[in-house]
């Protein structure tokens, strides 16, 4: 018997020649497959009742339709849903549903831990376990509307305005655990998928790419053709200092990732972001703040600010409002765009580079208790 294999590994327009290669139909029926996968969140053959019987059986004993197991849930006091998902060899990865006004955000990992080792982040720990393939990307984003069309929320109200409920995912980060630009086959193929129009069909402004900046790789991005958002992580001004909080910077240091940027293609009113986690006496200073001014005056971009959030055994604080506020306030004063990220599910360990694997367990390799990611807010 054939080995069976997730379907979703796959883009939607090969589907009629895989479906084909088992029995052979019309390409309107690999259609059919695609509006239950992504409109109706279907992950068994036999909930497709419009399809012939015989067919359902013979694709379900090739083809894959399955999604990552949903091990727990944690509701945060913001509204904010982290989940806690187990994958077909064990291990475990997070994402993190985020609402906000008409926002359902979801951010979604791309890697079993990560590589990259920043200094303020938890799941540098981890090390990196292993890539997710397309599917276990595709599958955090088909739980996350299996719950929300169970359980559709709002996030409150607007000037007196109810919000609209959100029962589907209609904004999407690559901002978990990993680096996307490392798992770049990976990534591409999920970019195509969500943003095909039978598959996700999410529009590419909805999409945001976050990364360590891997130079070479955003290049490659941009030459993709699909004209997702960039969100690009800085957190210093100068080099010296970015080489001691991210290590990734002495093989892409910030010349090299700012002339890649400046050949990322941009649509009208596209900006690059680029996101700066401050770190209380290390990178929030006004002198430091006019550096990062000037490094990004040629760019079309605008600067996220993220106050760190703390966790246990960490050497670095978050810093006072009032140097956040000021740092803020120099980068508007020359010219330079920046907001500041509001940290959402800090209570339940969602927050930016928060998490990661508990020290009093053991690794992931040596066990099945792992259930940590690093989760960012959208851009």
């Amino acid at each position: 018997m054939p080995t069976k294999t997730p379907l979703l590994d796959h883009l939607p327009e090969d589907w009629p020649g895989l479906l084909s290669s088992v029995k052979p139909v019309p390409a309107y029926r690999a259609r059919q497959v695609a509006r239950w996968v992504f409109r109706h969140n279907a992950s068994e053959w036999e909930a497709m009742s419009d399809l012939p019987e015989d067919l359902r059986r013979a694709w379900a004993q090739r083809w894959d339709l399955s999604l990552p197991a949903l091990l727990d849930e944690q509701v945060s006091r913001d509204g904010t849903r982290k989940l806690l998902l187990g994958l077909s060899d064990g291990a475990r990865i997070e994402a993190v549903l985020i609402p906000r006004a008409d926002r359902a955000t979801l951010c979604v990992s791309s890697q079993v831990g990560c590589a990259i080792g920043c200094r303020f982040c938890r799941t540098a720990d981890m090390g990196l376990v292993r890539n997710l393939t397309p599917g276990e990307v595709l599958g955090q984003i088909r739980i996350a509307n299996r719950l929300l069309a169970e359980r559709p929320f709002r996030d409150g109200s607007v000037d007196g305005v109810e919000s609209p409920l959100l029962n589907r995912v209609n904004h999407i980060v690559f901002m978990g655990m990993g680096e996307p630009l490392a798992n770049f086959d990976t990534l591409v193929r999920a970019l195509k998928i969500l943003t095909a129009p039978d598959g996700f069909a999410l529009s590419p402004r909805r999409i945001t790419v976050s990364t360590s900046g891997l130079a070479g790789r955003i290049r490659d991005l941009g030459e993709s053709g699909i004209p997702v958002n960039l969100a690009v992580s800085l957190s210093a001004p100068t080099e010296s200092l970015r080489g001691t909080l991210m290590p990734i910077n002495v093989h892409h240091p910030i010349r090299a990732i700012l002339d890649a940027c400046r050949t990322y293609p941009l649509r009208n009113r596209q900006r690059i972001t680029f996101e700066y986690v401050l770190l209380g006496g290390v990178n929030d200073s006004p002198d430091q703040s006019r550096q990062l001014a000037r490094l990004l005056a040629p760019f079309r971009s605008k600067v996220n600010l993220i106050p760190f959030n703390p966790y246990q055994g960490s050497p670095f604080v978050r810093p006072e409002p009032e140097r956040v506020l000021r740092f803020q306030s120099i980068l508007l004063e020359k010219g330079v765009t920046a907001t500041i990220r509001t940290t959402r599910g800090e209570d339940i360990l969602g927050a930016c580079g928060q998490l990661a694997l508990d020290p009093a367990l053991p690794s992931q390799k040596e066990s099945s208790n792992w259930k940590t990611i690093d989760c960012s807010m959208p851009v």
